[in-house]
């Protein structure tokens, strides 16, 4: 059975700040006491409904600063964070127009990612909390991807399938309640953003590869090369893409100086694998759990392929699907301030003034659970 929501005495502003790879984000989100209609239960309300708001958000991607070197460089990273953290979060307080100390719980990424990355927000997070004499709260960085649908206008209700498509993850989670989360699949080996990065290297597609492979794939045939769809046709919902990209590397090689001249076929055939055994391994996860509503979370979740074709699966079998604005896709402090909020607002955790705070680079969500 879920949690019931608790009613906080009094609004509630809350920063996140999410620093576990190569974007640096800060946001604030509201949380307000829950001002149910008459007559109405609260266990009938949306998650969220009328009770949050994002009230400000700022975001630095270092992007060209690792273009050059072919993917994230951890240690320039930990430098950027370092220099962009302050002034973003003067930058976010100045746009809600509020003073730091009206601040009343610091949230950060307390893993997974980059050791040295995660250290940067925790420590501007602790340093910040201890100054405010206000909680401190670490988040789980896939808890925030997963949860990122509730800041769209039309947010999702519990329970819910979220196909969880983020870097190196690619999971299948039935999420009953908030905190209540049970692991379907996941990936063996390489994961879904993992096979379009390495795939776009191996096309000489300049970082980050995901992205420039799937513009690339809208120009070419997605028939044209018939790369192998792993454990499509397997009884669990786990997935695996390291054979897809040993069948990319050996098309290549036996292109040679012919592949730039299909690169674009290539590409196409690439997304196109991917994208039909997510779409397989997520319908299936409904059919296995009765769930009538699939949440699509993480970087992986902004491709307009996968978005399309699971929209077309979901209308036929009568299930309703949700992704998180573009915007929030990416890594952000949005999605860690607004996990916050939910863990306040579902009773779950209310924060520690205890600042000797940790990271936890392979923190697995498993350790979450309620």
């Amino acid at each position: 059975m879920g949690l019931s929501r608790v009613q906080t005495p009094q609004k509630m502003n809350i920063l996140g700040i999410e620093t576990s790879c190569d974007e640096s984000g800060v946001a604030l989100v509201q949380l307000l006491p829950i001002q149910p209609q008459v007559g109405i239960e609260l266990s009938c309300l949306k998650p969220f409904e009328m009770q949050a708001s994002l009230k400000a958000h700022a975001l630095h991607t270092q992007i060209a600063m690792h273009q050059p070197y072919g993917g994230v460089v951890p240690e320039l990273a930990s430098r950027d964070h370092i220099q962009r953290m302050t002034p973003l979060v003067n930058e976010v307080m100045a746009q809600a127009n509020l003073p730091m100390e009206s601040l009343d719980l610091i949230a950060y990424t307390k893993g997974p990612g980059l050791a040295g990355a995660l250290l940067v927000g925790a420590g501007v997070a602790a340093s910040l909390a201890a100054a405010l004499d206000k909680p401190l709260l670490g988040i789980h960085h896939l808890e925030g991807h997963l949860l990122s649908p509730f800041l769209s206008d039309n947010p999702p209700s519990f329970p819910f399938v979220c196909l969880l498509v983020s870097g190196g993850h690619t999971q299948l989670m039935r999420v009953s309640s908030m905190g209540h989360y049970e692991l379907l699949g996941q990936s063996v080996d390489d994961a879904a953003g993992e096979a379009f990065d390495k795939s776009a290297k191996l096309l000489g597609l300049d970082y980050p590869g995901g992205a420039a492979l799937s513009q690339l794939a809208l120009k070419g045939n997605p028939k044209a090369f018939a790369f192998p769809r792993p454990l499509l046709h397997s009884k669990d919902l786990d997935f695996s893409f390291a054979g897809l990209k040993t069948s990319v590397l050996t098309q290549v090689n036996k292109l040679g100086d012919q592949m730039m001249a299909h690169r674009e076929d290539l590409a196409a055939s690439v997304q196109a694998a991917i994208v039909e055994v997510l779409v397989k391994k997520a319908m299936a996860s409904l059919a296995q759990t009765g769930d009538r509503c699939l949440v699509v979370a993480g970087g992986v979740g902004a491709n307009q392929l996968l978005r399309a074709a699971l929209q077309v699966a979901c209308e036929k079998q009568k299930v309703e699907v949700f992704f998180p604005p573009l915007e929030w896709c990416t890594d952000n402090g949005a999605m860690i301030a607004l996990a916050a909020a939910m863990r306040v607002q579902y009773g779950i955790e209310h924060g520690t003034k205890d600042y000797g705070f940790e990271v936890l680079p392979r923190w697995s969500l498993a350790e979450v659970l309620q």
